[in-house]
């Protein structure tokens, strides 16, 4: 008979694909609003142009990067090489907060360009570019605590090659923001 945690362990991995799926819809909704409300301000001639900061073309750098990194150490890992996973994880999640730190970059650019989220002198075409980035922000805040989780798990040798389940997890959901994170920003780039 089936554990409780073996039940869980089973049940985890198509849980965390109903919620990246969840996600996506959410993502899809405010991009599709982000195409109207330009299609319709557009055609009013009252959207403002604006380029991205350099920021966060340097963030989407650094979101491959660890992607990268991740994917190779967990590889390596599941292929026996115990030592690696720790700093792997490490560097994933140095990389992460870099590229929260770039995102805060970015969006002081932003203002520094009189490019404001909210208020008398906003404009939908930088409230879109904030409400998409800083929601997406959030979903990366979520991958650096399950990357905080592992790393803490990995120090105290919670994973073996035979079991790294967690990790696996974690893995799939940084990943999936990563690649969250270069649809938004070629998204937003194109979308001018």
């Amino acid at each position: 008979m089936e554990t409780l945690q073996q039940q869980r362990k089973r049940a985890s991995k198509p849980l965390l694909w109903i919620g990246i799926g969840s996600i996506i819809m959410a993502f899809a909704g405010m991009t599709s609003g982000y195409v109207v409300s330009r299609t319709t301000l557009v055609a009013n001639e009252q959207w403002i142009t604006f380029a991205l900061p350099p920021a966060f073309m340097y963030s989407t750098i650094v979101m491959l990067l660890s992607s990268a990194i991740f994917w190779w150490g967990k590889r390596t890992f599941s292929k026996g090489n115990a030592k690696i996973l720790t700093p792997t994880v490490a560097a994933v999640l140095i990389l992460g907060i870099l590229f929260m730190w770039l995102q805060a970059e970015a969006w002081g650019q932003l203002m520094a360009e009189n490019i404001i989220f909210a208020g008398a002198q906003s404009h939908p075409s930088g409230s879109w570019v904030y409400a998409i980035f800083i929601f997406h922000a959030a979903h990366v805040l979520g991958g650096i605590i399950a990357l905080t989780r592992t790393l803490i798990r990995s120090l105290r040798g919670r994973y073996t090659v035979e079991d790294y389940h967690g990790v696996d997890l974690t893995a799939i959901y940084w990943h999936f923001v990563d690649l969250l994170w270069v649809y938004l920003y070629v998204f937003l780039s194109v979308m001018r």
